[in-house]
């Protein structure tokens, strides 16, 4: 928290003139999606900034541009919130709500936050979720747990294109677009867009 504070505070020098968010950050989106995708966390400049999750980042500039082609973003780009940015049957939320750093938030933390995720997929209960990562993976099974979802006997490992039942909704594993990904084609915008194609297909 309050390195979170710390950095809306002394600021990037691209954003000097801006006034950051500094807070936590909530999920948004369509208030009852067929898609949720979980996310890490703010990014520091990012959404700590913006007050918007995946909001004026280089992940963000990765997603928004395959949830927009495939038709549950009405624009390519999420840079401040009030840009016009609006999503389609989906919402996105992050694992932990305060911007850590290095971008690496803490298993406690994680906990710490959890309460907030769970109460996401209690008011949303998507038919989907794309959790992006591993951190986002690991975190969805408890809450899903504590949520009433039906859970196999054994946790699947995380992996791209992993797809598990849980109950009446689908799990979906998604390499997380962060920039080290994309930078080396770990994960490549061909690879998201087949990713949230396909949570339409089983959400439909």
């Amino acid at each position: 928290m309050a390195w979170r504070e710390e950095v809306a505070e002394v600021k990037r020098r691209a954003f000097a003139e801006e006034t950051y968010w500094g807070r936590p950050v909530a999920g948004w989106g369509d208030d009852d999606p067929r898609v949720l995708i979980v996310g890490l966390a703010p990014a520091a400049h990012g959404g700590n900034r913006t007050g918007r999750i995946f909001t004026g980042d280089r992940s963000g500039d990765w997603l928004f541009r395959a949830l927009y082609r495939v038709g549950l973003a009405v624009q390519e780009t999420s840079t401040h919130a009030g840009d016009g940015q609006r999503l389609i049957g989906a919402r996105v939320v992050a694992t932990v709500r305060c911007a850590p750093p290095a971008n690496k938030p803490t298993p406690q933390e994680r906990d710490a936050c959890a309460p907030w995720l769970l109460r996401e997929l209690g008011f949303t209960r998507p038919k989907v979720i794309v959790a992006l990562g591993g951190f986002a993976w690991q975190a969805i099974w408890p809450a899903l747990r504590s949520a009433g979802y039906a859970l196999p006997p054994r946790r699947p490992p995380f992996g791209h294109g992993v797809e598990v039942p849980v109950g009446d909704a689908v799990l979906l594993g998604c390499y997380h677009p962060s920039q080290q990904n994309t930078f080396t084609g770990r994960v490549t915008a061909e690879m998201l867009e087949t990713i949230f194609k396909r949570a339409l297909e089983l959400s439909s």
